[in-house]
């Protein structure tokens, strides 16, 4: 009896696997859309392989693995069997760059395959939205054949890939926190109309000033420790420029005609962008050759002079661990979780992410024969999300994801070490200015086409 009821759950689970989103809920999680859970769900499979990247790429890993008997080459032996499994390959920035190949291949079929999916009775939209045990073998299967691509110039090409694929990625993580900060501001001044109106506005105040305080301690950090009175010219006008930036969109940004044509736009966006132009300033600043204009977050630490010898990586051993990539992973992880939940009402922001929201069919909870909560199908009359810019969108996240773990080094095959590169350093900086850009845009667009809807 014990076996069949065995069988019976795993049948259970297996349908739930290989049939719809709706089935992924059990009775304790909240009603929602499919949409979302989808969304939620192939985020997920984003997040599990960046987890794995991170455990390859943990110091003492090779070690540890050569302990495995008839595991490593090199490693300790078990009398008859030879070892096969070349543990420099599977660990370290090669096991990177092979794990997020795989998932940026995963994410481009999807994308390609789910090109001009207009409702959920297209038939590719059932596949969009299930047979989840499928798409995770799938998965499996190209991670399996990464690990099988020679070395040779592999590493080089892949790094170009992702320099382009991080630089469009942080144009997205600015446009999802323009939409979070129109969002909020949005919300709390709502809440300031219908309840306690003192209240919201000193949050909203608050919460600006912080904004503005937290980019100008920044700025301060910045010329100081990143700066020499003899030397860093690149760094001083990197920081000098953004600043100039930062004031002047925020000063339109509150100009009586922007005002008028765009309502929602504030200070609190302005305080979030300026904050957040100046994170990518300093991982930019990260990346730069030179270790006088560059110093280490240790050596900031513990006082040491960056002028003595401070010794770089060590051959093969990547420090994704500084600040600078667990901000990095941070900020990467609230914006991969936003564009997973989001539900817009900023057409501005929604034309740039290729999303209707709110023009789907209104989800309400459905509940089965069994109690159970499910979500419903709300995109019936039509998707609530681009499915292909989706996955497009993830592929980006992958290749970024990449780059911040080997801290957008360029791999060296011949000497097993990974360089700072000024490439890396220009690509930051320039979506920096690109994305002051877009969101100036935002601004600026409602007030120069005064005919078209941008509410």
């Amino acid at each position: 009896m014990g076996a069949c009821m065995a069988l019976c759950s795993l049948a259970s689970c297996a349908s739930c696997l290989c049939g719809s989103a709706p089935c992924l809920l059990c009775g304790c999680c909240p009603s929602s859309n499919n949409s979302t859970v989808t969304r939620l769900v192939f985020s997920f499979f984003l997040l599990l392989g960046t987890l794995v990247s991170v455990i390859m790429i943990l110091p003492g890993m090779e070690t540890q693995l050569r302990k495995i008997p008839g595991f490593c080459q090199g490693g300790t032996t078990i009398p008859g069997i030879e070892n096969h499994v070349n543990c420099d390959v599977i660990v370290g920035y090669k096991s990177v760059y092979r794990m997020c190949f795989a998932m940026a291949c995963f994410f481009f079929l999807f994308s390609a395959i789910m090109i001009r999916v207009k409702s959920s009775k297209d038939p590719r939209a059932a596949f969009q939205n299930g047979f989840w045990f499928f798409k995770f073998l799938i998965l499996v299967g190209i991670t399996v054949g990464a690990f099988f691509i020679p070395d040779g110039t592999f590493h080089d090409v892949w790094f170009y890939f992702g320099i382009v694929g991080s630089f469009m990625f942080i144009l997205i993580q600015l446009i999802l926190l323009i939409d979070f900060a129109h969002s909020w501001n949005e919300v709390w001044m709502r809440n300031a109309e219908e309840g306690n109106s003192k209240c919201w506005f000193s949050g909203l105040l608050f919460f600006t000033i912080l904004h503005y305080a937290l980019a100008f301690a920044a700025i301060v950090l910045f010329y100081l420790y990143y700066t020499k009175p003899d030397n860093c010219a690149e760094h001083k006008f990197f920081i000098s420029f953004n600043l100039i930036l930062c004031i002047i969109v925020s000063v339109v940004s509150i100009l009586p005609k922007v005002q008028d044509a765009s309502p929602q736009s504030g200070l609190l966006q302005s305080s979030i962008i300026t904050l957040y132009t100046m994170y990518v300033t300093w991982s930019a600043m990260t990346n730069n050759p030179n270790r006088e204009c560059n110093p280490s977050l240790l050596s900031l630490v513990s006082n040491i002079s960056t002028t003595e010898a401070m010794p770089t990586s060590s051959p093969g051993m990547v420090q994704w661990w500084d600040a600078q990539g667990i901000v990095g992973l941070v900020i990467f992880l609230f914006c991969t979780f936003y564009a997973s939940i989001r539900s817009s009402s900023n057409a501005q922001v929604n034309r740039l992410m290729q999303t209707e929201e709110g023009k789907g069919t209104v989800g309400g909870e459905e509940v089965g024969e069994d109690g159970l909560r499910r979500v419903v199908d709300n995109e019936e009359d039509g998707v609530t999300y681009n499915y292909s810019f989706f996955h497009f969108h993830l592929l980006l996240a992958s290749l970024y994801i990449m780059m911040t773990l080997t801290n957008w080094y360029k791999p060296d095959t011949t000497t097993q070490a990974m360089q700072s590169t000024m490439p890396a350093v220009w690509v930051k900086i320039s979506s920096s200015w690109l994305s002051l850009g877009l969101y100036l845009w935002t601004l600026v667009a409602p007030l120069m086409f005064p005919n078209r809807d941008f509410n």
